[in-house]
């Protein structure tokens, strides 16, 4: 079987009713932000928060009776997992699902929650899939890949489908990369549909195989990335087949552009989102001048994001966006100066968040102490002002990221 725009049209017939049709949203915010239109197809809002659900639901569909009472089994981080577990449970189908570990514990308990059995095994997907195949034979189940499945491919290319039915003016569509499913699947739908729609790949620098191959270039693999739904080392050849004929360009993203991008989803447009999408809006901002003016679409293709990392994230983009900074002082050993110090903050629009007053744990000199408060302002001119009103009262204070 061939990924083609046939096969697409024929899976979203057979995955529609039990799909959820998600919204493609303006991002008004973003847009003014990035100078270019930006719509948001919403797959967090998708059965288990992502796209996957799709392409697990479209294999799950071509079983045979046979095949369906044995079971299937299914290697993923998390998204893939999660989609396949909940449609087989859906429709009676044993599943087994084998998580890398370290997986976050949400996907964990949210794939358990959806009636599957979970085996960790391996540091990454890479490792978990000669495990998976071989646990498949043994058992006799249908090992349900993520991406390297036509059929799957297909069921994830609906997402093009219903974005350009409800904008069929976009310019450009940005998809993360991880296997190449996704965004195999969406080229061949939207090329079928608008031949001159540009179609961007979205990767992890630290895990660029895709753009690597696309590019004839070499692979720069190193380290944990915070888009670990994409963080995959081997493509599929039928994948990267499709990629090399209808995708126009792939970019990569670093940890940290990852990290903003997610963050700004949040902040921006009130968006939960995982590291993935969070890839693809870094893209865009790479490309926001060649993309000024035109209308984009970007997959936000999970929300299947950690609540702790969720919280850690947050507190680094505050800080990044200087609402909220730490203000170290060399303050007199005497009463009153802090509560000097809280009036001049306060009466500056700030607000004291933590203090921090010790004595013996410092360099200052014996009858002087030092004072550490993390505050939080509007932005980093309301911080300077602040540090400002402080110095013309005559404290001595310098300031500091908070997570420093």
């Amino acid at each position: 079987m061939k990924l083609n725009s046939d096969l697409v049209t024929s899976t979203y017939a057979a995955i529609k009713s039990a799909t959820m049709r998600t919204p493609t949203v303006y991002a008004s915010r973003l847009s003014r932000h990035l100078g270019l239109d930006l719509y948001l197809k919403l797959e967090n809002l998708q059965h288990t928060n992502a796209f996957k659900a799709r392409g697990a639901l479209a294999k799950l569909l071509t079983l045979s009776e046979d095949e369906r009472a044995a079971g299937v089994i299914a290697c993923s981080a998390g998204n893939h997992a999660q989609g396949v577990a909940y449609h087989a449970t859906r429709l009676g189908i044993p599943s087994v699902i084998v998580m890398p570990e370290g997986t976050p514990f949400n996907k964990v308990k949210r794939t358990k929650d959806f009636g599957a059995e979970v085996v960790l095994h391996g540091s990454g997907f890479d490792e978990s899939v000669q495990f998976t195949m071989d646990m498949a034979a043994e058992k006799g189940l249908t090992f349900v890949h993520p991406f390297d499945d036509p059929v799957v491919a297909a069921g994830q290319g609906s997402v093009a489908v219903e974005m350009l039915e409800d904008q069929p003016d976009l310019d450009a569509i940005v998809v993360p990369i991880g296997g190449g499913g996704l965004i195999a699947g969406m080229a061949v739908a939207a090329k079928a549909a608008k031949p001159e729609v540009q179609i961007i790949g979205a990767q992890a620098e630290r895990f660029d195989a895709v753009k690597a191959r696309f590019d004839e270039g070499a692979t720069h693999f190193g380290g944990a990335t915070l888009a670990e739904g994409i963080a995959v080392r081997a493509p599929s050849a039928a994948n990267m087949a499709v990629i090399r004929s209808h995708v126009d360009r792939v970019e990569t993203a670093t940890e940290p552009e990852i990290e903003a991008g997610v963050f700004d989803l949040l902040s921006y447009e009130k968006l939960v989102a995982e590291g993935a999408p969070g890839a693809g809006l870094a893209v865009i901002g790479k490309l926001a001048d060649e993309l000024k003016g035109k209308k984009v679409g970007l997959v936000v293709c999970g929300g299947n994001i950690d609540s702790r990392l969720l919280s850690t994230l947050i507190l680094r983009g505050l800080v990044r966006d200087g609402r909220i900074t730490r203000l170290t002082f060399e303050i007199d050993d005497r009463p009153g100066q802090l509560s000097e110090i809280s009036r001049i903050i306060g009466e500056a629009g700030a607000n004291v968040v933590e203090v921090i007053h010790q004595r013996m744990m410092q360099s200052v000199s014996l009858k002087q102490a030092e004072l550490e408060i993390v505050i939080e302002a509007r932005d980093m001119d309301h911080v300077d002002d602040t540090v400002a009103e402080l110095r013309a009262a005559g404290f001595q204070v310098r300031t500091a990221s908070a997570l420093e």
